[in-house]
């Protein structure tokens, strides 16, 4: 069987909600109603994933998550936080994903299974991804769209490798900053939302209504978890 769940969180009645859900499609659970017996889970169980929720009675959640990943443990927060700086912070800190309560159970399974899907991919250091007419192959800096090339300039085509090879996971804008222009110009929101408008232009069918680059306002941006990544041709 599959390592467990993780699920934690200090109200019994969330508890029982996801154990429930979960269970339905297969995983199995263990659960934490506090950071304390979330950090002792971790001397006798690593599990596969951690459902973390922020508001703690011992510590706050935010705390943790570099305890998970110092383990390499997936986590999804989910929290009735709904403030940006909360949603920046636990993502800065290597979150996978946020959800905020109240939450839809099919929609958290989905976020699940790509969490996990992401966590598995990563051990393979997959190099090419296909999103619907979309071909992008990080070794080969080349995009295709309906089996034509796309011509990006090297800023576009560094912007658009950071965001696909973590599909389905925000990126905050800090994180993309520094990543494609360097650590002096992470307050310059301004060089990323022009060059996300002319990726847009490149990639999308639709620029204004855009499928593939979505927003998380305040945040940062996901690029559509389109399926699992290939290392082949």
């Amino acid at each position: 069987m599959s390592a467990p769940i993780l699920i934690v969180d200090d109200e019994m009645p969330i508890r029982r909600l996801l154990r429930v859900a979960l269970e339905r499609s297969g995983y199995a659970t263990i659960e934490a109603d506090c950071a304390a017996a979330a950090i002792s889970t971790l001397k006798g169980t690593l599990p596969q994933l951690v459902l973390l929720d922020l508001g703690l009675p011992d510590r706050d959640g935010l705390e943790l998550i570099s305890t998970f990943r110092e383990k390499s443990v997936p986590i999804i927060v989910l929290t009735a936080r709904e403030a940006s700086s909360e949603k920046v912070a636990a993502l800065d800190l290597g979150a996978d994903d946020y959800v905020t309560k109240p939450f839809d159970s099919e929609e958290l399974l989905a976020r699940i299974r790509s969490c996990l899907r992401r966590a598995d991919e990563r051990t393979g250091r997959v190099r090419k991804l296909s999103v619907g007419p979309l071909r992008i192959d990080l070794d080969g800096h080349t995009v295709l769209k309906d089996d034509t090339e796309i011509k990006l300039t090297p800023k576009e085509f560094t912007l658009l490798s950071a965001l696909a090879s973590h599909p389905g996971k925000v990126l905050t804008h800090t994180h993309l900053l520094r990543e494609v222009w360097g650590a002096a110009h992470i307050d310059h929101v301004e060089y990323l939302r022009v060059s996300i408008r002319a990726l847009r232009k490149k990639i999308e069918e639709d620029p204004a209504s855009p499928q593939l680059i979505q927003n998380e306002p305040g945040v940062g941006y996901r690029f559509r978890d389109g399926g699992p990544l290939s290392s082949g041709a």
